[in-house]
């Protein structure tokens, strides 16, 4: 990948760069593409805030801010399901994040495996 690398697994967590260095859109926040790190499936699409960025460094978890419910989310603290860190790259404009996991359980509050599971296309 020509992507700078972020994070790369290992203990502890020790970012190549800080939250002043990325682009925040107007909320304060970074999207993050989340990836299954054994065979490339993008699971899911989140936002992170400073917080979220810092508690994942701390946990090697993937924690994320929930703008629905407006509060700090560690993914799978409730259901299980969680995100640990392998690696994290952030991209060439500083304002979108990758991030490959492992996944334990289902990324999508649905229960699917990803949150990309329906087709956009019509079918014929």
């Amino acid at each position: 990948m020509d992507n700078k690398i972020l994070y790369k697994a290992g203990s502890p967590l020790k970012p190549a760069f800080t939250w002043a260095d990325m682009k925040l859109n107007s909320d304060g926040m970074v999207p993050v593409i989340v990836q299954d790190d054994t065979n490339d499936e993008v699971l899911m699409l989140a936002y992170m805030n400073e917080e979220s960025y810092n508690k994942t460094m701390e946990l090697g978890l993937m924690t994320y801010w929930s703008r629905s419910r407006n509060e700090l989310w560690t993914k799978g603290l409730t259901s299980g399901h969680v995100q640990y860190v392998k690696a994290f790259y952030i991209d060439c404009d500083n304002d979108t994040l990758l991030a490959r996991v492992e996944q334990v359980g289902a990324a999508c509050h649905t229960g699917n495996r990803t949150c990309f599971y329906r087709s956009a296309l019509k079918q014929e």
